[in-house]
């Protein structure tokens, strides 16, 4: 256990948790930029910042603004020193040298439950991914509840993947080349279905949402009408219910011992709608050759306690230096995760 001001984390031995920035309103998503800075996006605040580290000392030296002004930004994606943001209603893009404002996609769905878009670029493709509007419903616009894809320029756009209620996290798989994606499935079924879960993302796939929560078993909802449940894709992890799984990272650094690099790590938001919750951690999925080689395990966690919470993770990134940085939105941070091995803690 690791202490955090009046806070304690606990962390997998050999590991050590420090903040690496603070006092950032509502973070959410992370990307590193080409010249070596963290940057978040702060959505409450239509604000990303820049987060440097010019001394390596394992500290952001300040907090950098890049643009105000926006509508709930969230996704963040670098293309070569291009920065791509992903607001409610449109992605843009700041063009360098003088970071010049584009619009690439605007008119996107708005409003309803889910408000957040997060985008990856995958080749030479954009991928946008949007949200349903509702728990459970039959959506008018095809593009909710899906990742749609776009040429770069904005053009083109067609449904990636469908039937994905709330997919928050994208990541692509350094060995395989597969886009991963984490997926918040619906409420107001108990305490413990359906769960939460990442898939892997197969073009054209469909993923079950609205009409079922896992291959072959419809929502009770569509019990009388559902008839594709048989087609829909599985997922490949799963968590327990409401666990809210959203930024996930491939650790694809050299900073962390042999045994925990190309592993999938996942955080947890947390529940909001559970008799008691869950979640509220980062969790580490072994992988082998792109498959799950055991079942999730904790790697960071403490921000629950007992029935209440003082942090809550949002994504996962690998910085620059190889530790793991995990935002949290509910303590306006941003912590750092290294191996230290048999050194004794600071």
């Amino acid at each position: 256990m690791q202490r955090l001001g009046g806070n304690a984390l606990v962390v997998r031995r050999g590991f050590r948790v420090a903040v690496f920035a603070d006092e950032l309103d509502g973070v959410r998503m992370m990307a590193r930029g080409p010249d070596g800075a963290v940057y978040a996006s702060l959505s409450r605040l239509g604000r990303v910042v820049a987060l440097p580290d010019a001394d390596a000392d394992g500290r952001a030296d300040r907090v950098r603004p890049v643009v105000d002004g926006l509508r709930g930004p969230h996704g963040l994606a670098f293309r070569g020193d291009t920065l791509y943001i992903a607001e409610e209603h449109r992605v843009i893009r700041l063009v360098p040298p003088d970071d010049r404002l584009e619009v690439v996609v605007d008119g996107l769905p708005t409003g309803g439950n889910h408000t957040s878009r997060t985008i990856h670029l995958l080749d030479d493709t954009l991928l946008v991914s949007i949200g349903s509007s509702c728990n459970l419903c039959d959506e008018r616009d095809p593009r909710r509840a899906a990742i749609v894809r776009y040429d770069l320029d904005g053009s083109g756009e067609s449904l990636y993947a469908t039937g994905l209620r709330n997919a928050v996290g994208l990541a692509r798989d350094p060995v395989t080349g597969a886009l991963w994606a984490t997926n918040n499935d619906r409420d107001r079924l108990g305490d413990d279905l359906p769960p939460d879960r990442v898939n892997v993302i197969a073009s054209g796939g469909w993923y079950g949402w609205p009409q079922c929560y896992l291959p072959g078993t419809p929502n009770p909802e569509y019990a009388e009408t559902a008839t594709r449940c048989g087609e829909a894709i599985g997922p490949i992890v799963t968590f327990p219910a409401h666990s809210a799984p959203l930024g996930l990272a491939f650790y694809t650094g050299a900073r962390f011992p042999e045994e925990f690099r190309g592993d999938l790590y996942v955080a947890l938001h947390g529940s909001w709608d559970r008799s008691f919750p869950t979640g509220y951690k980062v969790v580490r999925v072994p992988l082998n050759d792109g498959e799950p080689a055991g079942e999730p395990e904790d790697f960071v966690a403490g921000w629950q306690v007992g029935r209440r919470w003082w942090g809550r993770p949002v994504d996962v990134i690998v910085a620059p230096d190889g530790a793991l940085l995990i935002s949290d939105d509910f303590a306006d941070q941003i912590y750092r995760v290294w191996w230290i091995g048999d050194q004794p803690a600071p």
